[in-house]
């Protein structure tokens, strides 16, 4: 890794990409320092002592939620827009040839995008009448309840703007690099944090240690399977067009064990934090008990965490790989799988392999994300940022940007030998 970072700061456009991302994630870690006009931050901190769903929300805000800053409701809206938007592709016939094509694709973006808007009113509004129900507004008036709500959506809006331009003019997911930065913000102060509870004696050099292997453990299986694949050998028949003969090659399909990356511990991440976040901005005795009940410390709600990625695990591998699809291909143009006839048993065989190393890499998500809450509750940690969620969005966000990094570079690399 840091052999590719050295050789692309010597390559002058991979070298603007990295300076323009870099210049992206100051932005939003400068405006996550921004209040929103008219705010008692005093009293958001007290919801923060009270132990609520909010800390949560606020680990991939980078902080931006706990100061109310005009990033508080992060990139969540365009992410649920998102889910939204995939759902209703797999459900919508026209939607799902729009998918197909490139024209179709950016049409489908633009959706996401409004959605993304609308969203963000809803979840504005709602904050704008917590606020005001917890005594957070300085003047609760209809003027200062409208400028936290367009100022929070704003900032949502400005967050997904600078997200696609990232993914354009720099280098990686522009979207998961504000996760991605938003997170690893944190982890600077929970490390100071976990210090000072040593020195003070509320933690031993054995909880630090168990969390320590744990983080270990976590970090080296996130990039086994990140990187384990199944690679199936594929044939491609010679075929003579004129004087030329073409094919005969041999080749493989790469089945990755994670197709679905990071995506499936987002999205129900999204899901869950949803419920209890409305509610919160609620002031009746329902809310409270839902706010409860999809309290993010308790097994029930890591229970329904660990089956919302595994559905979503599958629902977006079935999204991005289409067997029927590869193998249609792969019989247009002369390939087969050895012992395997072409076609339909092509697809059925993919279909099942696909289903076996998804199980596993979605138990593997499921684990990931649930066990280092288990892992804090007995060493006594409060270290949420640095459990299993974040650590395996921070090491598929990093995988991801490095392979984009070395694409560039062997980009670069033939077209040098080409000139």
């Amino acid at each position: 890794m840091l052999e590719t970072l050295a050789r692309a700061v010597r390559v002058k456009d991979i070298r603007q990409r990295l300076a323009f991302t870099a210049f992206m994630i100051f932005l939003f870690r400068l405006g996550a320092h921004v209040p929103v006009p008219g705010i008692n931050t005093d009293v958001i901190a007290q919801l923060f002592r009270e132990g609520t769903i909010f800390a949560l929300i606020d680990l991939f805000s980078g902080g931006a939620f706990k100061t109310f800053s005009i990033f508080a409701m992060t990139i969540y809206p365009y992410i649920n827009a998102s889910i939204i938007v995939q759902l209703l592709t797999v459900v919508i016939p026209s939607w799902e040839e729009m998918a197909k094509e490139e024209d179709g694709r950016k049409k489908l973006a633009q959706y996401t995008r409004y959605g993304a808007v609308i969203l963000g009113l809803v979840q504005g509004t709602g904050m704008a009448f917590a606020m005001k129900h917890q005594g957070a507004l300085i003047n609760p008036g209809f003027m200062s309840m409208a400028t936290v709500v367009v100022t929070l959506t704003a900032g949502t809006a400005f967050l997904m703007w600078l997200g696609e331009l990232t993914t354009e003019k720099g280098i990686g997911n522009g979207i998961s690099i504000i996760v991605f930065a938003g997170i690893v913000s944190r982890y600077p102060g929970d490390i100071a944090n976990m210090i000072a509870l040593y020195r003070a004696g509320r933690i031993g050099i054995w909880n630090v240690a168990v969390f320590a292997a744990m983080a270990l453990v976590i970090l080296a299986g996130i990039i086994f399977i990140t990187e384990g694949e199944r690679r199936i050998p594929v044939q491609y028949a010679k075929r003579v067009v004129g004087r030329k003969v073409y094919g005969g090659q041999s080749t493989h399909i790469p089945m990755k064990i994670n197709q679905a990356g990071v995506i499936p511990v987002i999205f129900a991440q999204s899901v869950l934090a949803f419920p209890p976040t409305i509610a919160s901005f609620i002031n009746a005795p329902w809310a409270r008990t839902l706010e409860a009940v999809f309290d993010y410390r308790k097994p029930g709600y890591m229970l329904a965490y660990a089956l919302l990625i595994l559905f979503f695990t599958y629902f977006y591998t079935a999204i991005t790989f289409n067997p029927a699809e590869v193998a249609n291909n792969m019989k247009k143009y002369g390939g087969f799988i050895p012992g395997i006839r072409p076609g339909r048993p092509t697809a059925e065989f993919l279909t099942r392999i696909l289903g076996r190393i998804t199980l596993v890499g979605a138990i593997f998500l499921a684990v990931v994300a649930t066990l280092p809450n288990v892992v804090m509750k007995l060493t006594n940690i409060p270290g949420i940022s640095l459990g299993g969620t974040a650590l395996l969005i921070v090491i598929g966000v990093t995988i991801e940007t490095m392979k984009q990094l070395e694409a560039h570079l062997i980009m670069r690399q033939y077209q040098g030998f080409l000139k």
